[in-house]
């Protein structure tokens, strides 16, 4: 009996020293799994490993819920983005100097340690260390402001760590983006090669230019910017059970009010345009007087109309055409 307790007393140095190596190896155990697949798939077991105190590492454990029955878009969103940021500080920390773990905790394999919401990431800080947190309590990043950017995770991260050097946040390079981009330049540069000839009398044509101007002007002078701006109602009540579609008053406006003084200008525009340009040109004069009297008589009836409106905004207005 004396001859075992002699052995046991023996072995229990060797034993304190490979408890001691088994409590501060848990870095070590998990730095090489790391390193071959980053980040680290967890479960209750493993992360419980990962956050037990003491320890002289961080760990930085994102919890989640990725399949499509939770419904957590922001999840899926996410995702990429930390998968590429693990990867970059796995990378970049070969021999391990920062002493720190990327791991992913799913709904499904963590149940017992998952929190309500999610996505939510904790950063575990050393208990021993420099940069050390006696009490051991997690940093909490909630994604109140929507998906985030890995370079923003990674300069959060790199906040809550010690001083030194840490490795940089490395994007794949997007092979697909440059040949669809390629792809589409050169289709672009294709179709204007050929189709150069027929688009060169058309860009120089006048007629297309003013026309493009005259649009342009009409949508802005007859307040389309106003509407914008303001969010004016498109029509409003008469107080009489029928419909107003002027407003009173010059600061005031509705959306209808601005397509029917637009449509003026324009039958405006082309009565002008009309009586300038295509009525000198007509050889017959029979068929020029007609037009002149035509157009003329639109000219007069629409301006008519123009400053009947225009006295609705303005009651004081005195001036008007008939027949309004």
């Amino acid at each position: 009996m004396k001859a075992w307790t002699l052995f046991a007393l023996s072995l229990l140095p060797a034993a304190c020293i490979c408890a001691k190596r088994t409590n501060g190896g848990i870095f070590e155990q998990y730095f090489s799994k790391f390193q071959a697949s980053a980040p680290l798939k967890l479960d209750d077991t493993v992360y419980e490993q990962l956050t037990a105190k003491p320890r002289n590492h961080t760990t930085a454990v994102l919890l989640t819920a990725l399949e499509t029955r939770y419904g957590c878009q922001m999840c899926r969103d996410f995702q990429p983005e930390w998968d590429l940021l693990a990867r970059s500080w796995a990378m970049g920390d070969r021999p391990g100097q920062t002493k720190t773990l990327f791991g992913t905790l799913d709904f499904n394999d963590g149940k017992a340690t998952f929190q309500k919401t999610a996505p939510v990431l904790l950063l575990f800080p050393p208990t021993s260390g420099p940069n050390s947190r006696p009490d051991g309590q997690p940093v909490r990043y909630d994604f109140t402001s929507g998906p985030q950017t890995a370079e923003q995770i990674h300069a959060w991260v790199v906040r809550h760590l010690a001083d030194g050097p840490k490795p940089a946040l490395r994007r794949p390079f997007d092979y697909v983006r440059i040949v669809t981009l390629t792809t589409i330049t050169l289709g672009l540069l294709s179709f204007m090669t050929v189709a150069y000839p027929y688009l060169l009398p058309i860009l120089q044509s006048r007629n297309l230019w003013a026309a493009i101007s005259l649009i342009i002007i009409l949508l802005f002078t007859s307040g389309h910017m106003f509407n914008h701006i303001r969010k004016v109602p498109y029509v409003a009540g008469d107080g009489k059970g029928g419909i107003s579609y002027f407003a009173g008053g010059f600061s005031n406006q509705f959306g209808m009010e601005t397509q029917i003084v637009a449509a003026m200008y324009g039958v405006l525009s082309f009565a002008t345009i009309a009586l300038a340009l295509k009525a000198p040109r007509m050889a017959d004069a029979r068929k020029q007087q007609i037009s002149v009297i035509i157009w003329g008589a639109v000219m007069f009836g629409m301006y008519g109309f123009l400053l009947n409106v225009f006295r609705v905004k303005n009651g004081g207005y005195p001036f008007h055409l008939p027949p309004f």
